[in-house]
């Protein structure tokens, strides 16, 4: 039987139905709906009119049922919807755009009622009460495809700002404050001359485990669209303590452990996944001979099962799969046709992602033709049925 047997879709089309990004569970507490995008179209990067229907997709009927717009949104993260960890049956934040501003939105999704925080979000705490957040209309013009449409970056003019980079808001009282700045990272790496007349950006915002610090990819370019050059770091939410886990050739990553991290990276000794004890600095490469392409990494709670994905390979096919980290075993769940004009700003990487008790991943895809959500059983394969 082939593997894609195993994936079935929970979504179906005409309209096209995606969550995002990875490493955020769109299962509800209960398992019994899952958050995902609605939109008419995938074949081109949004604009400032256009929305996307916020929903929940009942697990048990298939049905989708629109709960609010958003036109702060892309392809790639939607817009970083998030199962609010206080209420996790009851309450969901999503980004949006109101007025001048891009902000986050906390919504009942039994009452209705919405609270609007001043600020998006690009990560959010384990315990809901922090988020980091970014200045997309920055990441619009530097990095399209992460980035949101409709407001421009009030420090385009400035290659490294002081007052913008990592905020860190409260999300009960909405109070934010830049944590780490482009000046301070741009000065805590000697000022290089490389940098020194091109705008940089932050991205990719994840709190570790225990919620007491944070990592992030700091990049600039020289041409819109491309990567000159990426730092990761890790910091304290006050911003200190600033450190630097890799100079260059990081892509995507997860904390295993509050001190251990996983990413992909590309230095001299070519790509691959390397564990990173940012304490200690000790350095073990994973998957070696087997992981050998990039893609989307998140751990089980227990830090034993990592589920990742690649990117379309020369026959156009994208790889779901498994590793066990104890073991060092990969598991194939499946193989996803991903046609070659879905690409840049508009292709569809499947950003895997666990459900809350780790039997099941659900992951968005276009083998099909169009976009959907799909959802893979795996409680047998990490032996939890």
């Amino acid at each position: 039987m082939p593997p894609e047997c195993t994936a079935r879709p929970i979504t179906v089309g005409p309209t096209h139905h995606f969550f995002g990004y990875y490493g955020i569970c769109p299962w509800n507490a209960s398992g019994t709906h899952l958050l995902c995008l609605e939109s008419g179209f995938h074949d081109r990067p949004p604009t400032s009119s256009d929305a996307a229907i916020v929903g929940l997709v009942d697990l048990a009927t298939g049905k989708f049922e629109p709960l609010a717009e958003t036109r702060a949104w892309n392809l790639q993260q939607g817009c970083m919807l998030h199962w609010m960890p206080t209420a996790p049956d009851r309450l969901i934040a999503y980004n949006d755009r109101q007025g001048d501003r891009f902000v986050a939105v906390v919504l009942d999704i039994h009452s209705g009622r919405k609270r609007v925080l001043p600020r998006p979000i690009s990560g959010l705490s384990h315990d809901g009460r922090t988020a980091l957040s970014l200045n997309y209309a920055r990441l619009k013009s530097l990095r399209p495809v992460v980035g949101y449409a409709g407001l421009p970056d009030l420090f385009a003019d400035q290659p490294h700002p002081t007052d913008d980079g990592v905020y860190v808001m409260d999300m009960e009282t909405g109070e934010a404050e830049v944590s780490v700045s482009y000046q301070q990272v741009f000065e805590y790496l000697d000022r290089p001359a490389a940098m020194a007349e091109h705008n940089m950006w932050f991205n990719h915002t994840v709190f570790n485990r225990d919620d007491s610090r944070f990592c992030f990819l700091s990049r600039w370019n020289t041409r819109v669209g491309t990567i000159a050059q990426t730092h990761m770091l890790t910091a304290g939410l006050d911003g200190g303590d600033l450190h630097v886990l890799l100079q260059d050739g990081a892509s995507h990553f997860d904390w295993r452990t509050p001190s251990q991290i996983l990413v992909w990276s590309d230095p001299e000794l070519g790509p691959h996944y390397c564990l990173i004890d940012e304490r200690t600095g000790e350095r073990k490469i994973v998957g070696k001979g087997a992981l050998t392409r990039n893609g989307h990494c998140s751990f089980t709670q227990d830090g034993v099962w990592m589920l990742t994905d690649t990117g379309p390979d020369e026959h156009h096919q994208r790889t779901l799969l498994l590793w066990n980290m104890l073991e060092e075993r990969q598991v194939v769940l499946g193989c996803f046709h991903s046609p070659p004009q879905f690409s840049g700003e508009i292709r569809c990487d499947l950003h895997p992602r666990w459900s809350r008790d780790e039997k099941r991943v659900c992951f968005d895809s276009i083998h099909e033709g169009t976009r959907q959500v799909y959802v893979v059983d795996v409680a047998e394969i990490l032996g939890t049925r």
